[in-house]
């Protein structure tokens, strides 16, 4: 099964206020940096878009570690990894290895402006066909009495396959997440039957964003018509203020799914 990459290792921030009390998340499936047809790398329109959105920690899923092919098809096809790409002077990267193939390999990253004290990837495959992980960030946020665990997630297509990597990963939170901990979940959860919810809610006391502030899971693929609920921002010991869907330009045109954004308050 695949191991975790060990990125370069965030250790100082890149920014930092007197008291950051809120901090501004974003979830996304960037497509592996191509159009939604893959005719076209997107994958700079999408850094540009991410640094003026700003958020203080971002949840990136299909990130493309490696990929010899793009590579030499693409003119601009970047030097270093996708996850280091993106994160450039804004944020510090952290990337979960997850799918390996002869070309190269793709997995989930979080970028954080805060360090990153230590992070696991933990293997979710459960067959060759979907290789998937759950990265596990743990970030020291100034003034903060407590870190916040930063979970990034890309689950099977499959509802069976799901419910199994979910008690995969709510083991993976009950033993590694104190109780009193700040916590972020976040990613494409593929969960369009919207089960995922209940369950995560009673055996974690999770509550999505969305569901919190506007009755039901957002809309975000595919994203010129989003119809489906794939992707989620859940938290614990976190306050909600708002939750947004970015379905319009300059989004519309990178990705097949849409962003999400959210504001969150400790205390």
């Amino acid at each position: 099964m695949p191991a975790s990459y060990n990125a370069r290792m965030p250790t100082t921030a890149i920014t930092t206020s007197p008291v950051p009390q809120r901090l501004l998340v974003a979830s996304y499936n960037i497509h592996k940096g191509l159009s939604p047809l893959n005719r076209r790398l997107v994958l700079h329109d999408v850094r540009a878009a991410l640094s003026g959105l700003a958020p203080d920690v971002l949840f990136l899923q299909e990130v493309q570690g490696e990929h010899l092919r793009h590579a030499a098809r693409f003119e601009h096809w970047p030097s270093e990894p996708q996850h280091e790409f993106l994160a450039g002077d804004d944020w510090l990267a952290t990337y979960g290895r997850n799918a390996v193939y002869n070309h190269g390999h793709h997995g989930n990253a979080v970028l954080s402006r805060f360090p990153v004290s230590r992070w696991h990837n933990h293997d979710l495959t459960l067959h060759r066909f979907e290789q998937r992980g759950l990265l596990h960030c743990v970030v020291n946020i100034p003034h903060w009495t407590s870190p916040l665990h930063a979970f990034c997630v890309h689950l099977n297509l499959r509802a069976r396959d799901r419910q199994r990597q979910l008690a995969m990963l709510v083991d993976c939170i009950r033993n590694e997440v104190p109780d009193h901990s700040p916590l972020v979940l976040a990613g494409d959860f593929n969960d369009w039957q919207k089960q995922a919810s209940a369950f995560l809610r009673a055996e974690l006391g999770l509550a999505e964003s969305f569901e919190a502030l506007h009755g039901r899971p957002a809309k975000s693929f595919p994203v010129r018509m989003p119809f489906l609920c794939l992707d989620r921002i859940y938290t614990r010991g976190l306050r909600i203020e708002t939750a947004e869907v970015l379905s319009g330009a300059p989004w519309h045109a990178m990705s097949d799914h849409a962003p999400l954004y959210a504001s969150l308050c400790r205390g």
